[in-house]
């Protein structure tokens, strides 16, 4: 499981006439992932969501609150055991263009510390899953996107980790990559995985999540089911509850403002 207290993270920027302020980027989220669970984190550009899950994701220091990873009441605190237990896509991860997946996941899989015989099986497992037979031992270089996507996605997936946290893995993908990577998705819950994923697309998180967490200027602005939020605000869809509340939020920000 996973669960953040708190977090912030300040950055500095510059205002008029060069005087740095420092900003909020993410500001006071405190959120919960189970076993066996999919959290969708929606928001508009600027949110704070990428900010926020790569400091869940281990690889970015709060300046305050803490991140709680582990099973049950055990909490882990020695840093490899922490990396094995997630899976983290970034939006913009870049791989070795003349390197094949076949390849790159036994790399992924000797940083990880597994024996060969257990990463070649592994390799065949995702293969399967994620339906790469056909390229899987061709240049990463010459791969398609959706494709290019699948092999960034396998290489979260070799040491098994029992959370995964994807930045818009589906971004930019045809139908049938995208169908690959939300039935993915699907199978992971079922393996009771917990998946925790940032989307812009408003439908593919009506039809994944469990819950949703909507976040505007940094903070946490509503969560819950689907049926909740639909409830709060009186949307017909999640695309509805998504504009009403943003759009109340920065109505709030504009009178604070003024």
């Amino acid at each position: 499981m996973l669960i953040a207290k708190n977090l912030v993270k300040e950055f500095e920027k510059n205002e008029k006439h060069n005087r740095k302020v420092m900003f909020r980027a993410v500001d006071d989220v405190s959120i919960t992932l189970e076993q066996g669970e999919i959290v969708g984190i929606l928001g508009p550009n600027g949110a704070g969501k990428t900010t926020l899950l790569r400091m869940l994701g281990n690889l970015m220091q709060p300046t305050g609150g803490e991140v709680f990873i582990g099973d049950g009441e055990q909490r882990l605190s020695d840093e490899r055991q922490i990396k094995r237990c997630i899976g983290y896509l970034s939006g913009n991860t870049k791989l070795y263009g003349r390197l094949s997946t076949r390849e790159l996941l036994q790399i992924m899989g000797d940083i990880y510390g597994m024996e060969r015989r257990e990463t070649e099986t592994r390799i065949e497992e995702i293969a399967k899953v994620l339906h790469m037979e056909q390229f899987i031992d061709n240049r990463i270089e010459k791969l398609s996107t959706g494709q290019t996507q699948r092999a960034s996605i396998s290489r979260c997936l070799i040491h098994s980790p029992s959370i995964y946290i994807f930045d818009e893995p589906t971004l930019g993908l045809d139908i049938l990559s995208s169908n690959a990577i939300i039935d993915f998705m699907k199978r992971e819950r079922k393996n009771g995985k917990a998946i925790l994923y940032s989307t812009h697309y408003m439908e593919e998180a009506e039809q994944l999540c469990d819950r949703i967490i909507l976040l505007a200027s940094g903070k946490v602005i509503a969560q819950g089911t689907l049926e909740d939020l639909k409830e709060q605000t009186g949307g017909e869809n999640l695309r509805e509850v998504f504009r009403t509340l943003v759009d109340e939020e920065y109505e709030q920000d504009e009178k604070q403002d003024n």
